[in-house]
């Protein structure tokens, strides 16, 4: 065990977090997403919700500032709800980098190509609809 790292942040996850470079982008799952279908890598965290690992994984994770948008969400859709945990997400977000958060919207099938392309999916045990998210790993300053 290591001091002041988050238990729910397995040491998979801490070394997948560690390789990944400028631009690497990693995707955190629902429990429905295709993980294992989608991901080069696939970390699974079974029994936990995408927000928890989000809070843990942003104490050490900066967001690319050269890119306009570093975070992506599923587009809903067309007839179904704004999903409550990506205002969640937003909170978070906002928490621990305020000027660089901006999220796209991508449409399912597409968002489903640019997982292909991900460092890593992290397959969670998340039941909230559309909690699908992915992140683009900036540079440390």
């Amino acid at each position: 065990m290591l001091k002041n790292i988050p238990k729910i942040i397995s040491p998979e996850l801490m070394k997948i977090l560690m390789e990944m470079g400028h631009g690497d982008e990693i995707v955190f799952a629902d429990g429905n997403f295709p993980a294992e279908t989608m991901g080069k890598r696939v970390v699974r965290c079974d029994g936990h919700g995408v927000p928890d690992l989000l809070d843990a994984v942003m104490q050490f994770f900066p967001l690319d500032t050269y890119v306009e948008k570093p975070v992506v969400l599923m587009e809903v859709v067309k007839g179904d709800d704004t999903p409550d945990i990506w205002y969640t997400y937003e909170e978070i977000l906002n928490r621990y980098e305020p000027d660089n958060c901006k999220i796209e919207m991508l449409e399912r099938f597409d968002f489903y190509e640019r997982a292909k392309t991900a460092y890593a999916v992290v397959s969670t045990g998340e039941e909230a609809l559309y909690a699908n998210i992915i992140l683009k790993k900036g540079v440390v300053k």
